[in-house]
């Protein structure tokens, strides 16, 4: 069978090809498009789409793709059920889910970066989920620090190193590396926690100091600016729809991305595509 998604995989496009081919379909083809390209080559070629809005297969509230399909094939695994909050956490950001989450975002962030064809990045992926599996099921209670000696070690060591990085310069090098993180995960709910976390900064600091490095914005209200100017560009493709454009810059549902649209420009995102249409 095949199963089409959209292009440019990183964690829930690479997760579930993975799953579908383990334990749903072992011969399924994957195919990536560009996301206004999938309902029609969907139907041109049978393909199942996931992970797109519209379709059966794909985000329901707070769960991702991968907790879907779990659940409507009745997969019970026990490795697979343990994987499943890992993918979820680090899909939406919430890595608090699971501590593994922030792990897999890193890897999969990197290993999208590395390796710019979807096929290929597929194909390393598929390497990494096979390795997740496998701690999963075999090694979840396996630490790598097995003496005592080595976890005074390894707590002494994390210790001075924050001291360290506490007494090094004074220009905010993570202002610049946060506006780069927002950037790469503007469709996804962003937490000014889960980012001090990757950032490695007090959340406290983090918070007063944003606003001297993000046009004297909060982060709440840079993360809505930044969301609404990605709609805007969006809306001259005729191709998206306004519910394809929530989807794609973040916001939890239509409405909620009107409400701020309009709160930002004065206009309805449906009046305002019309304005851009007449210029």
């Amino acid at each position: 069978m095949k199963w089409i998604t959209r292009e440019h995989p990183k964690i829930d496009r690479i997760a579930c090809p993975w799953l579908i081919r383990r334990f749903i379909d072992p011969d399924a083809e994957i195919i990536y498009v560009p996301f206004s390209d999938v309902p029609a080559r969907a139907a041109a070629l049978d393909a199942i789409p996931f992970d797109i809005p519209g379709v059966e297969h794909t985000h329901y509230g707070e769960e991702c793709t991968f907790d879907y399909l779990v659940k409507k094939y009745k997969i019970t695994d026990p490795a697979v059920l343990a994987m499943a909050p890992i993918i979820r956490g680090a899909d939406t950001d919430r890595h608090d889910i699971a501590p593994q989450a922030s792990g897999l975002w890193a890897i999969s962030a990197g290993l999208a970066y590395n390796y710019k064809n979807d096929q290929e990045l597929l194909q390393k992926g598929m390497q990494i989920y096979d390795a997740l599996y496998s701690w999963a099921a075999h090694l979840q209670k396996v630490k790598h620090t097995q003496q005592p000696y080595e976890y005074l070690l390894l707590k002494m060591f994390n210790r001075f190193f924050k001291s360290r990085k506490g007494a090094g310069s004074r220009i905010p090098s993570w202002a610049l590396e946060l506006k780069e993180m927002i950037q790469d995960h503007i469709d996804t709910s962003l937490s000014l926690k889960e980012l001090s976390k990757d950032l490695d900064i007090n959340p406290s600091y983090l918070s007063r100091e944003f606003s001297k490095h993000f046009n004297n914005l909060s982060f709440g209200e840079y993360i809505r600016k930044q969301r609404i100017d990605r709609a805007i560009q969006l809306m001259q493709n005729p191709a998206y729809s306004l519910t394809a454009i929530s989807y794609l810059t973040g916001f939890s549902d239509q409405s909620h991305f009107t409400r701020i649209f309009r709160k930002y420009t004065g206009q309805n995102p449906s009046e305002y595509r019309k304005s851009l249409q007449k210029k």
